[in-house]
């Protein structure tokens, strides 16, 4: 498993779950725990959609 998941990518994520678990606190349903997948990923380094699309976010190293 190769990591694709950039920087900048993951503070986004981050963020992005941060907020989608917040929302899912303040309404009490439970798709907050969506939030924990894009978490996750970031926390990872790799999202499996990507290679599907052809997306890397992560620069190559020289």
């Amino acid at each position: 498993m190769k990591q694709n998941v950039g920087t900048v990518d993951k503070v986004v994520r981050i963020i992005l779950a941060i907020i989608i678990g917040a929302l899912g606190y303040y309404y009490q349903t439970w798709w907050g725990l969506v939030g924990l997948l894009p978490l996750a990923t970031a926390f990872i380094g790799f999202c499996g959609l990507y290679p599907v699309f052809g997306i890397n976010t992560k620069k190559s190293k020289k």
